[in-house]
């Protein structure tokens, strides 16, 4: 079930795709937009639909889910307030390429086709955001890459908790929360190990008070030591 909702220029202003833009950029954004109130567990969208849309979240988080030909999932990312999903379907095949679900109430608002490449010819601003975007991300997809092909699972796991903890991360009294309500299969899969192994770290690191769980959320507790075992060489 969704529900309308009007935005503010603060709220758009918060887009990474739209961050610096003047007030009048703003103004055909805010026209051109869509933007729905969603509860948990909706499917924004589905692997393999169309037509495709520019997705950006407002409030809450999105688990990007992708399936496999033998009908296998694994999670690919989670986004962020702030964070453009969907978009790049419109540069490729226009399908989307993965599954798309709230995991808290959001707030996500979207751009069709047509208004997103209106938007990109008139406003230079955005292209270049779009740019950082994408090379911000092309970056994250060759670390992981580089990380499953050379590093043992413990290290992986570390640099998923500290990406998870600037991308979402926010200080509490107990500590850095990773502010997405994460399953143990979630971490193992973003970063490629077994349910086993992850859950096994996890378990280890609470124990050793590096970590806790409240309401589904991590918590980091000494950063600094996740930041250790992430660049360790042994």
């Amino acid at each position: 079930m969704s529900m309308p909702l009007s935005l503010s220029y603060r709220e758009i202003a918060s887009v990474e795709l739209f961050h610096d833009l003047h007030r009048e950029a703003l103004d055909e954004v805010l026209v051109r937009a869509r933007c729905r109130v969603l509860a948990r567990g909706v499917r924004i969208f589905d692997q393999g639909d169309g037509p495709v849309r520019a997705h950006a979240l407002i409030e809450g988080s999105v688990r990007i889910v992708q399936s496999g030909d033998s009908g296998e999932q694994i999670v690919v990312r989670f986004i962020g307030r702030g964070e453009i999903f969907g978009a790049v379907a419109l540069f490729t095949d226009r399908r989307y390429p993965a599954d798309a679900e709230t995991l808290t109430d959001t707030i996500e608002v979207s751009w069709s086709e047509t208004a997103l490449s209106d938007l990109l010819a008139r406003y230079p601003g955005i292209a270049m955001n779009a740019l950082k975007i994408v090379g911000s991300r092309l970056q994250e997809a060759q670390n992981r890459l580089r990380e499953l092909s050379r590093q043992p699972v413990e290290r992986r796991v570390a640099h998923t908790l500290l990406r998870l903890s600037h991308q979402t991360g926010r200080m509490t009294e107990a500590g850095l929360m990773i502010d997405i309500p994460l399953r143990r299969k979630d971490i193992a899969d973003v970063c490629g190990t077994t349910l086993h192994s992850a859950s096994r770290i996890l378990t280890r690191w609470e124990k050793h008070g590096l970590l806790t769980t409240q309401d589904q959320r991590l918590i980091v507790l000494k950063l600094q030591d996740i930041r250790n075992i992430a660049d360790s060489t042994g």
